[in-house]
Formats: C-alpha cells, structure tokens, sequence
C-alpha cells in the first residue's frame, strides 16, 4: 500500500508548485530571481537565494544517498552543507535552480518506487549518529524544505525592495 507515501509525494508537489494552504510555494516565490539578484545578501545574516537552494539540494541529494543505500555521508559540518556564494556564483542560478528540481524529481520517483513499509526500514543516519526510521528523514526533508520556504520569503520581500 502507498497512502503514506503517495500523501507525502503530495506535500512535496504542493510545496514546490501546487496549492499549499501557507498559500507560497517554491515557485510562487522564486519566479523573480535571477543571475542578478539570487546571489545577493539583503542583509549580512540573511542567506542568498542561491546558497538556501543549493543547501536544500545538498539535503536532498544527501536524502536519495540515504534511500538508495541506508546510509548518508553529509553533516552539518560538510562543505556542501553551505557552499559559498562565490562558489555558486560559477554555476550560475539557472543552474542551481535545475539541480535543486532534479533531486526532488528524484526522490519523488524513489518513494513512487516504494511501499508504506519502507517507511519503517532503519536506515542509518550520519549526522544524527544513529539508526532511524526513513520516516525520520523523509519528514525531515519535508519540514526542512518548509522552513527554508519561509526564509526565502523574507528574502524576496528585500531583494523586491532593492529592485525597485
């Protein structure tokens, strides 16, 4: 059976294009951001658009890593926990923006490949140092993704302000 996870398949489309009731998603809110804009710092200790979308990606990436092998290898003390925005600056943000969709589009397609049960297998977590559920993960995404959602908010509202 799949109710779990067709319904967590769900949260992630709503928060990424769909309807969500919090009424922004990834898309709403990122429709105005650029080359020119998505490697500013409205303020010194706000992230950039580019470094909160390549760390979700990094998060995501780390997420598939899990799925696929029952275990991870990035901490919070990794280097692609946070890349710099002169490093991302090289990529250029359409390209962030495609890897972030892409490990999404990725762990969608593992979970559509997966039963409920799975949600209950232990995988094992490197940053936590521990055996979990994938539910802990899984959910942990989701949460994590929801409240860089909220941060990119803030974000825009400043870089709107600057652009006018």
């Amino acid at each position: 059976m799949q109710l779990l996870i067709k319904h967590i398949i769900e949260q992630l489309l709503n928060n990424q294009k769909g309807k969500a009731w919090i009424g922004s998603t990834y898309d709403s809110k990122l429709n105005v951001v650029n080359d020119e804009n998505a490697f500013i710092r409205p303020l010194p200790d706000l992230h950039s658009v580019a470094e909160i979308i390549s760390h979700l990606t990094s998060w995501q990436k780390e997420t598939v890593l899990k799925i696929q092998t029952g275990i991870g290898h990035l901490t919070d003390d990794s280097e692609e926990n946070w890349y710099s925005n002169e490093k991302l600056k090289e990529k250029k943000w359409a390209t962030i923006w495609k890897e972030y969709q892409a490990s999404l589009a990725e762990i969608i397609a593992l979970l559509r490949s997966k039963e409920d049960s799975f949600l209950e297998e232990p995988y094992y977590d490197t940053d936590f140092k521990g055996n979990y559920p994938y539910s802990f993960v899984i959910n942990g995404m989701l949460h994590h993704n929801l409240y860089h959602l909220g941060q990119l908010g803030i974000i825009v509202k400043y870089l709107k302000k600057i652009d006018q």
